[in-house]
């Protein structure tokens, strides 16, 4: 096994001390009006410290029954929390916890209301705060993040100004939020037209028309160079590097070496849907995300040059790092 791609010592002076003991509650319900089900969400977050910014976590939809939901992504929910962030994680309509009629309008992804959900939860933090009192006066609103893995990456990308043509009645859909000011995408699908596969070219057409022109949030992009996903695309593993390649900076592309979709395990611990299992390329994963993500909302702090410093400096690199 390969070592982390850093040390401690390697980040700044404070970026990687000791982890805080971490809360999590849930599940925190938000009544939704309209909505299939209300919106149910875990909060976690460190048990001290004040001023505290947020990331919104979009699950994506592999085959385990819970970690498309509100309890998935542990490896990256707590090691966020436990360094100093307030992560929100809802379980969307898509969710097999839920078990949704195949009906239900917006099946059986919910692209659109997956988006909604995260706009709806901006809008109800006075009633987190509430459900979860050792919050209260705690969060940063002013600093506001959202990540995505897999189908949560491209809610993410809607999020963060990516358009797509709704193909019931061909309207461009623009569901940019301004108040996210950062993102992180995770093997997120890419461009649509003929680099999809008939399948979900037929079944999935909201994928067809995918534009990333108007991405111009910053945000990290993290891809693995093994990570074909055949059921989705015909181009291959470049192609969850097109939410960088196809948008406008400031953006950074993570290709991580010999990852797969999993990227070493992010759903989840020890989870059988991992292809790619390796908790060095977790770990990488957890800091490079967390370093992104604390400079690009506090401009100027060191903690993502440190790391990508570190990472090119390792001798046996997991990956590398692009800019634009």
């Amino acid at each position: 096994m390969r070592i982390s791609i850093m040390s401690e010592s390697t980040c700044t002076a404070d970026s990687f001390s000791s982890p805080a003991p971490v809360l999590s509650v849930s599940p925190v319900v938000l009544p939704a009006p309209g909505r299939a089900v209300d919106l149910e969400v875990r909060v976690s977050a460190p048990v001290t410290g004040s001023g505290l910014p947020v990331i919104l976590l979009s699950h994506g939809q592999g085959h385990s029954n819970h970690l498309s939901s509100l309890n998935g992504y542990a490896p990256l929910a707590n090691f966020w929390a436990a360094h100093g962030f307030v992560v929100i994680q809802p379980a969307h309509l898509s969710s097999r916890t839920l078990s949704l009629d195949p009906d239900t309008p917006g099946a059986p992804l919910f692209w659109r209301s997956r988006a909604e959900d995260m706009k709806r939860i901006l809008d109800r933090l006075d009633v987190i705060e509430a459900a979860v009192p050792q919050l209260v006066g705690r969060l940063d609103r002013s600093r506001v993040a959202v990540a995505g893995h897999s189908m949560g990456g491209h809610t993410a990308s809607l999020l963060l100004g990516a358009r797509l043509t709704d193909p019931h009645d061909g309207a461009e859909v623009n569901l940019a939020e301004p108040r996210i000011k950062a993102g992180v995408l995770l093997a997120a699908p890419g461009r649509g037209g003929g680099a999809l596969t008939e399948s979900v070219a037929e079944n999935l057409s909201f994928f067809l028309t995918t534009d990333f022109s108007g991405t111009t949030t910053p945000a990290l992009v993290v891809a693995g160079d093994k990570d074909a996903s055949a059921h989705l695309t015909v181009r291959g593993p470049d192609w969850h590097t097109d939410p960088y390649v196809l948008s406008p900076g400031p953006k950074s592309l993570l290709t991580l070496f010999d990852a797969e979709h999993g990227l070493g395990g992010v759903s989840g611990y020890d989870v059988a849907e991992t292809t790619d299992e390796d908790p060095a390329r977790v770990s990488a994963v957890q800091r490079l995300t967390w370093a992104s993500l604390r400079t690009q909302l506090y401009p100027g702090d060191s903690a993502w040059q440190a790391a990508r410093d570190a990472l090119a400096a390792a001798p046996d690199p997991l990956g590398r790092v692009e800019s634009k």
